[in-house]
């Protein structure tokens, strides 16, 4: 048990990744307000992120800016990790954004933000 708990300890950032990732996916599929749905595909890719950043990271090495002419790779960090990351940032704050037009739209034309009220007003109005 002693070793499980150490483990668990040593991969703490993996394991709060896991459970972010796990509260995000439960919010997406158990809610049935839009916002709160956009909330926790939010925590999922944050989830994604942290995980990333994690496992990019190694310890006692430099960034991975070249100094005093040392050119040895092992002496720095990967740099690939940290640039998905940041792409994944400026993907996830661009599909927030249209999610939330979508959803102001959505608003304005149903009055609720609630899938089962927009289903049924939807289907009402095209006679399904």
């Amino acid at each position: 048990m002693r070793e499980l708990l150490l483990r668990l300890w040593d991969s703490r950032i993996a394991v709060a990744a896991v459970i972010l990732f796990a509260v995000g996916f439960v919010t997406l599929l158990l809610h049935r307000n839009l916002l709160k749905k956009i909330i926790g595909l939010n925590i999922m890719d944050t989830a994604a992120y942290l995980l990333l950043t994690s496992l990019g990271y190694i310890e006692n090495r430099l960034s991975p800016i070249i100094q005093n002419g040392d050119t040895d790779p092992t002496r720095y960090v990967n740099p690939l990790p940290a640039g998905l990351v940041l792409t994944g940032i400026v993907v996830s704050v661009s599909v927030t954004a249209v999610m939330l037009a979508l959803t102001v739209r959505l608003y304005q034309r149903y009055h609720s933000l609630n899938l089962d009220e927009i289903y049924a007003s939807a289907q009402k109005e095209h006679g399904v």
